[in-house]
């Protein structure tokens, strides 16, 4: 081996774009099948968008972590983890139950939607430490878990289910417009799009 001297490795760049894509993709399937845009027939689609929205953000929260963005960091982890992986599994598993006509108690899934949205709503002051489109994105999944979780729980009036489906689309509209943002600005090296 030669005794050149290393190079120090380049930086990552920075890949919240990425997680705010899959985000916005999980948002509008969600969007999609609260609204009944779609049937339950698409819910092995689904779960497949969501599979490849985990495989996105379980990287994107990794490097964000490396990276010392502690909130997004842990805050993609658990989203990989939770809306996307677990979430797509369920949507295979629930569609195979019910076209088998085999019961599932649903409510499951209100418990663990209530504990991830006390979990951020918790995290949420970490996410303004200033105004950001962000912070937007964040208030706007602090509006929509709440009301999943009272859906899945059963307690939700009917007439509420469009609260979290439109949450969830602002949210979705928010993260692709904050993603192209960074990515063309930061390709400029220049404010393009406007970032409040």
């Amino acid at each position: 081996m030669s005794n050149t001297t290393q190079q120090r490795p380049r930086d990552w760049a920075n890949p919240t774009p990425a997680g705010l894509v899959a985000l916005a993709a999980a948002c509008m399937c969600f969007f999609a099948l609260l609204t009944g845009s779609v049937s339950v027939a698409a819910m092995p689609l689904i779960g497949c968008w969501l599979l490849g929205g985990f495989l996105i953000q379980v990287v994107v929260g990794l490097l964000d972590l490396r990276g010392g963005n502690h909130a997004g960091g842990n805050t993609f982890l658990f989203f990989s983890a939770f809306f996307m992986f677990a979430s797509g599994l369920e949507m295979f598993l629930k569609y195979n139950a019910i076209q088998a006509g085999t019961p599932l108690d649903g409510r499951l899934d209100g418990f663990v939607w209530l504990a991830l949205a006390i979990v951020m709503l918790l995290w949420t002051p970490a996410f303004f430490t200033k105004l950001s489109l962000l912070s937007i994105i964040v208030l706007l999944v602090d509006v929509a878990l709440p009301f999943i979780a009272l859906n899945d729980l059963g307690l939700l009036p009917k007439g509420l289910s469009a609260v979290p489906a439109y949450s969830l689309l602002a949210a979705g509209a928010v993260a692709l417009y904050l993603s192209g943002a960074l990515v063309v600005n930061t390709a400029f090296g220049k404010k393009i799009y406007p970032l409040p």
